[in-house]
């Protein structure tokens, strides 16, 4: 049977915010056969996505902001409760706790940002759209830089991890890619060069949506730690041999590129203590060998 976890989150948030990129995109192509809206400029052909966005697709427009913010949310939430539980490799310094703070401080001023500009149409209210524009993108782009810094240190800490070095590229290659197309953007805006301004937006918006999926990689270790329901009485015996047997079992322990529990053997074959799932005294509550 498999179980959902925390990694169905960033799923969700990447899922809805494709569909309602997609749907605004085509909608405008094929629906209204790239219709000229009233907010975009005379000399425009390539319509914003808040031009499309403020027209009838604008509930659609909100609900998916609203979806796609809300489960990121979420995602980031998780990622700091995890480690605070030590199902991923947890917190070694208070420099990190105060980075992942801030990482969701600053998601939720985007998420602020990416709500209300919906709202606030760019058709009836362009100077708060404006605003909300600039909270959004300065908001989820200074909360990447901190996630990365976070990663970074935690990569050092954890150098068997190698998810978390991929992790942290994944973050970094996203945040330098969005402040050179962000710059872009306003530099286009500023000098009324709307074309090019309009094809950087929704370049910029697609690109969130992969930033939005790196969080499943982040995640996706913790399906293994979740703890175990206990067997009926009579049946814990049998049901822990036929889990042993199982081919791939003395995997099915390691996270995040990890050790386990388990104790390990050195190579003069003597028995070594692992000290728990990450080797740093984590309060690792069980092992599943499916999720």
């Amino acid at each position: 049977m498999i179980r959902l976890s925390y990694w169905v989150a960033p799923i969700m948030a990447g899922v809805v915010w494709l569909a309602t990129l997609l749907g605004l995109l085509l909608y405008w192509i094929v629906n209204e056969d790239r219709v000229h809206y009233v907010s975009m400029g005379d000399s425009q052909t390539v319509a914003y996505i808040s031009d499309v966005g403020a027209s009838d697709l604008k509930p659609l427009f909100i609900a998916g902001c609203v979806l796609t913010t809300v489960f990121l949310d979420l995602s980031f939430a998780a990622d700091r409760w995890l480690r605070h539980k030590g199902r991923l490799a947890p917190y070694t310094a208070t420099t990190e706790r105060v980075l992942a703070s801030l990482t969701i401080v600053f998601a939720v001023v985007g998420t602020a940002g990416l709500i209300l500009l919906s709202i606030f149409d760019t058709m009836r209210h362009p100077k708060l759209h404006n605003v909300f524009l600039v909270l959004f993108i300065g908001g989820y782009v200074v909360s990447a830089i901190f996630i990365c810094w976070e990663y970074q240190r935690l990569g050092m800490s954890y150098r068997e991890h190698r998810v978390l070095r991929l992790s942290f590229y994944i973050k970094l290659a996203f945040v330098l890619i969005e402040i050179v197309l962000a710059i872009a953007f306003a530099a286009c805006s500023f000098t009324k060069r709307y074309d090019p301004a309009a094809v950087l937006e929704w370049t910029i918006a697609f690109i969130f949506s992969a930033y939005v999926f790196s969080f499943y990689v982040d995640l996706y270790p913790a399906a293994a730690t979740k703890p175990r329901a206990h067997a009926p009485a009579g049946q814990g015996g049998r049901r822990e041999k036929e889990r042993r047997a199982r081919p791939g079992y003395a995997a099915a322990g390691e996270m995040e590129e990890g050790g386990s529990e388990r104790t390990l053997t050195a190579g003069s074959g003597a028995p070594v203590a692992a000290g728990g799932a990450f080797g740093r005294g984590s309060r690792r509550s069980g092992l599943a060998s499916n999720f």
